[in-house]
């Protein structure tokens, strides 16, 4: 399950970083119900699996936060049985599910109450956060025009349309990377995902730079929702990931270099508002 979970992760089956933090930490899990030699080499393999883990997507810092707790968690418990080490791993396993996922649900609270009936919004890539956010807002009587980007290569942002056209209250387009500036100024608000903030980066989804400079230019605010787990003081270095070729051309590359980031860095100053499980932040 372990093996499976990193390939999924590395090809990005499992983009939302919410989700690739949960199914990493149920993966642990399956070391539970294996036979060691001794406590010491549990905590071994524990600890070699969930640095694969984190290896499989070095920019995911939720990834590499909750992973770090748990074995942490399983190491100070400081264990006199291989059944203390297991137990100990599966009580940690399910505290972190349940702080991951409670707290993108309060995020997305937060989110659906800073988002005004009728607004027009863009959206770029695929965010559970968002997507859950708008959701609640059109339980609550709200009704939305959204825009979402189809973010290339991967056409993650397929994914949220679909999600979205699923919502009656919610009027969905999809579009092209390239036509967001044409749409902006329609729009209300930017809304997106993020991966994690550092040292007043925004890194999320490649492409949302050019978005928020766009939206800026044109008096749009950006918005950004997540976890307050994602906003990084010290101690993780960001990471970009460089995919595949395939993704953007599948004929050979003849007498040219073709570049694949996964995501690129918007300065915060273009961003208006964080919103998180635990505050607002304007900008």
């Amino acid at each position: 399950m372990i093996d499976e979970t990193v390939e999924q992760i590395e090809e990005m089956q499992t983009h939302s970083s919410s989700v690739v933090a949960v199914r990493a930490a149920r993966a642990l899990q399956s070391l539970t119900d294996r036979e060691f030699p001794a406590v010491e080499e549990y905590l071994r393999s524990l600890e070699r699996n969930s640095h694969a883990l984190r290896r499989a997507n070095p920019s995911h810092a939720s990834l590499h936060t909750t992973q770090r707790q748990i074995v942490e968690r399983v190491r100070d418990a400081d264990p006199d049985s291989l059944e203390d080490a297991q137990r100990e791993t599966r009580v940690a396993i399910e505290e972190i599910v349940e702080q991951v996922e409670t707290a993108k649900l309060s995020a997305a609270k937060r989110c659906a109450d800073q988002i005004a009936d009728h607004d027009v919004l863009l959206t770029h890539d695929y965010s559970s956060t968002v997507l859950s956010a708008i959701r609640l807002a059109t339980e609550q009587g709200s009704e939305f025009e959204v825009y979402v980007t189809e973010a290339r290569p991967r056409y993650l942002g397929r994914r949220m349309t679909r999600k979205l056209a699923e919502i009656d209250a919610v009027d969905t387009h999809h579009i092209v990377d390239s036509a967001a500036g044409h749409y902006l100024a329609a729009c209300d608000r930017v809304l997106v995902g993020m991966d994690c903030v550092v040292d007043d980066v925004l890194y999320n989804r490649v492409g949302t730079y050019p978005i928020a400079a766009t939206a800026n230019d044109q008096g749009v605010p950006v918005s950004v929702v997540g976890s307050a787990a994602k906003l990084i003081e010290g101690g993780f270095a960001f990471e970009n990931e460089f995919r595949s070729t395939a993704e953007v051309m599948r004929e050979p590359a003849d007498n040219f270099t073709i570049d694949n980031p996964a995501y690129d860095a918007t300065p915060m100053r273009l961003v208006d508002s964080v919103i998180t499980d635990e505050s607002l932040v304007e900008y």
